[in-house]
């Protein structure tokens, strides 16, 4: 097919680079006036609307009405699958109790791990299909979940296999993270080497003999897991080809990024406390600081320095954290709007951030997150707007008209 009529095309990725960091994430290659080519559900070429092949059957033709079309978002970070909701923790915080305090009181991932420990695995994947479902309508083409919320073997499997089910089932391209280490589950109160050790010995081989997970996480911070029971877990999955993706710096410059970027995690998340020595090891490494503003916003915490990190010459992605607890929403346009408002990043930058940067984030940026030929076609198109800065500026306005996975319109 072709789609005419495009007001701006926005992506367009004639270097092919994996990532952009630095100065190259405020630059974005746009055309006015354009038409595309899709064939085989890959982007095949493009052109301004004088350009327009001659002799294009009707029925081939798509018109985008004047409005923008660009990639689908990338969200590297994400926890949907869970069961139930939490909003009693969201009248606590209301009421003014920190994240720690309510994960003191065994609220937190504990009350997410015992909801799932009595939801049937059917019921998960209802539940999490239909946020799936929601996420790929508001324009997300590919996406990471997380495990942990389970916090035993069993409910660890459990989760995984919901999210392999749902890779098959949605035209959404799906990457699974293992994250045992998210918190102690109940049974090891008091005893988190001895769960450490659970997670090495018994956790991690049963995932790997599955094929269940691409990636493992550990939650480094203040409270969770420390550097030392990070780098344990992380030197036992790499003997499962397990890439590390970690959880750094939410609550305390944790030492998370060091461990990270030592191991050579494909990302290191959250960050919204960190130093000039973390900046500058992300700034010499290929490790991307993945940032998450819609947890800044839900929790009231500081946001990431985004923009110093980027200065700095960091590699910056972008995602929703969506979860029941500290970010329950994966609408990534409203992340471009918070990453322009709060984090003070250009349009372009936040774009790149949430596209081409978190395609990177899952080792997914040579067929996603751009717009080239040969690359799948997952795209958005809106409704008429003046300008890219339009689409962060207007954040609550419905703007998207159509989402295109694989070629294929998507159908909520």
């Amino acid at each position: 097919m072709i789609i005419t009529n495009i007001g701006l095309l926005v992506g367009l990725d004639e270097s092919r680079l994996p990532y952009l960091r630095g100065e190259q994430m405020n630059r974005i290659n746009s055309l006015p006036n354009a038409w595309i080519r899709v064939n085989n559900d890959c982007f095949v070429d493009w052109g301004s609307m004088e350009s327009l092949p001659e002799n294009i059957a009707e029925e081939e033709r798509i018109s985008a009405c004047g409005g923008m079309l660009m990639p689908s978002f990338c969200d590297s970070h994400t926890h949907i699958v869970y069961a139930g909701s939490r909003e009693g923790e969201f009248l606590d915080k209301i009421n003014g109790l920190s994240y720690e305090e309510i994960a003191r009181r065994g609220g937190g991932i504990l009350n997410s791990a015992d909801r799932l420990h009595l939801t049937s695995e059917e019921e998960l994947l209802r539940q999490s299909m239909e946020r799936l479902n929601e996420v790929a309508a508001m324009g997300t083409g590919c996406i990471e979940i997380k495990s942990g919320y389970g916090l035993s073997t069993a409910d660890e499997l459990k989760m995984l296999r919901v999210i392999a089910h749902m890779a098959e089932a949605s035209p959404v391209t799906v990457r699974a993270t293992f994250l045992g280490a998210h918190a102690v589950g109940r049974a090891y109160v008091g005893r988190q080497d001895d769960y450490v050790d659970l997670i090495c010995r018994e956790m991690l081989p049963a995932v790997s003999a599955e094929g269940l997970a691409e990636f493992v996480d550990v939650f480094c911070d203040e409270g969770f897991f420390t550097p030392a029971q990070t780098e344990k877990i992380l030197n036992v999955a790499a003997k499962y080809g397990m890439r590390p993706k970690i959880h750094a710096n939410e609550l305390a410059i944790s030492g998370g990024v060091q461990v990270g970027v030592t191991h050579r995690a494909l990302s290191v998340d959250h960050l919204e406390r960190i130093g000039d020595a973390e900046l500058k090891l992300l700034s010499e490494s290929d490790t991307v600081a993945t940032m998450l503003p819609g947890a800044s916003f839900f929790l009231g915490m500081p946001y990431a320095p985004a923009r110093k990190a980027i200065e700095s010459g960091a590699i910056v992605a972008l995602a929703s954290d969506y979860n029941p607890g500290s970010s329950p929403s994966g609408n990534m346009r409203m992340v471009l709007s918070l990453a322009c408002i709060k984090m003070k990043l250009s349009p372009e930058a936040a774009l790149n951030a949430t596209t081409i940067n978190g395609a990177y984030a899952m080792g997914l940026s040579n067929d996603f997150g751009s717009i080239a030929p040969g690359k799948r076609a997952n795209f958005i198109i809106t409704r008429p707007i003046p300008s890219l800065a339009f689409l962060p500026y207007a954040y609550s306005t419905p703007l998207i008209s159509a989402v295109y996975l694989g070629g294929k319109p998507f159908k909520n």
